[in-house]
C-alpha cells in the first residue's frame, strides 16, 4: 500500500521546542522520480503541519536493497535529488534531512569527499533557507546478507548542525549497532540524533531495542526514520519513532507510509542530564 497515515506525538512546553516530522514514505526499487516525488510531497505536508524539521529514510530515492541499481542511479552531491530537496526546504521554510542517496564521489565537486572515486551512502541536512548545514556518509557499511560493504566507501567524518535551539547529529541505520559513534556525538554536544534507515522485518526487536538504548545511554532524543515497501529479498518494517532522553517513545508509526510528528525540547535534555547525571559519571 502507498497511502499515508499521520501520527501525532506529545507536545513540549518549552519556548525552545521544535516540531519534528519523520517522513516514512513508500520506497520502490529504482523508481527514483516517483520516490523523490513522494519525498517532496512529505516535505510539503510536514510544513503544512507546522514542522520545523522533516527527516527522510535511508536511500529513499533508489531503495536500499536494490543493490544492482546503485551505480546507475548514483548522483553527485549537487545532483537532482539533493537539489530538489534543498529547493523544497527553501520553498517551504523547513529544515530537511535528505535521508540519504548513493553519492558518486568522483562527480562530487561542491563538498569534501572521503575518497576520489567510488560510491557513498550520503545524507545531507538543509536548513530552512536551503543551505547545507551537515553532510554525513554512513560509517558502518552492512555486510550481512547485503552488498553495501562491497559497493560503497565508508564515511570518515562526524558533523553537527544547529536546528532551532538543538544541536543535531546524524547516523545511518546499521550505525545503531555501534554505541561508540553516539558517544562521539554526545561529546560534540548533540541533543538530537536523526537516524535515516532501511531496516527490514527479521530484526524488528533489534530495531526497537537499539533505538531506545541509544536514547537512554546518551540522554538525548533519538529519531529513527525508516521506509515502507517491499523488495525482492526484504520488506522494510517501518516503525519510525522518536525516543526522548528517558527512552520513552513520544511518537511512532506502523509499517505503512506515515508522517510522524511530535514536539521536542532541548530543555528536556538538559533537565534529564542534570537530574540523572549518568554522563557525568563516565569513566571511559
Amino acid at each position: 500500500m502507498t497511502g499515508t497515515t499521520d501520527t501525532d506525538g506529545a507536545d513540549a512546553d518549552g519556548s525552545g521546542s521544535l516540531t519534528l516530522a519523520l517522513a516514512q514514505i513508500h520506497v520502490e526499487a529504482g523508481e527514483v522520480d516517483a520516490n523523490v516525488d513522494r519525498a517532496l510531497a512529505a516535505v510539503s505536508r510536514a510544513a503544512d503541519r507546522g514542522a520545523d524539521l522533516v527527516a527522510l529514510p535511508e536511500l529513499f530515492n533508489v531503495g536500499y536493497f536494490a543493490f544492482d541499481l546503485y551505480a546507475r542511479n548514483a548522483e553527485p552531491f549537487a545532483g537532482e535529488t539533493f537539489t530538489r530537496l534543498r529547493e523544497a526546504a527553501a520553498e517551504h521554510g523547513i529544515a530537511v534531512l535528505a535521508g540519504s542517496i548513493v553519492e558518486d564521489l568522483a562527480a562530487t565537486e561542491t563538498v569534501e569527499t572521503p575518497a576520489d572515486d567510488g560510491l557513498a551512502n550520503t545524507a545531507a541536512l538543509f536548513d530552512a533557507d536551503g543551505e547545507c548545514r551537515l553532510v554525513y556518509r554512513k560509517h558502518h557499511l552492512f555486510g550481512y546478507e547485503s552488498a553495501e560493504s562491497e559497493l560503497l566507501v565508508p564515511g570518515e567524518r562526524l558533523e553537527t548542525a544547529t536546528v532551532g535551539e538543538f544541536t543535531v547529529g546524524v547516523t545511518t541505520c546499521y550505525d545503531l549497532r555501534f554505541p561508540e559513534l553516539y558517544r562521539q556525538l554526545v561529546d560534540d554536544g548533540v541533543e538530537l540524533v536523526l537516524v535515516p534507515s532501511a531496516w527490514p522485518y527479521p530484526r524488528i526487536e533489534h530495531w526497537m531495542t537499539l533505538s531506545r538504548a541509544r536514547a537512554i545511554e546518551n540522554q538525548a532524543y533519538v529519531a529513527t526514520i525508516n521506509g515502507s515497501g517491499e523488495f525482492d529479498d526484504a520488506t522494510l518494517l517501518g516503525r519510525s519513532s522518536v525516543y526522548d532522553p528517558w527512552g520513552v517513545s513520544l511518537a511512532s508509526s506502523g509499517d505503512e507510509p506515515a508522517l510522524v510528528t511530535t514536539e521536542i525540547d532541548p530543555e528536556t535534555v538538559a533537565d534529564v542530564r542534570e537530574e540523572f547525571p549518568a554522563l557525568r559519571d563516565r569513566r571511559y
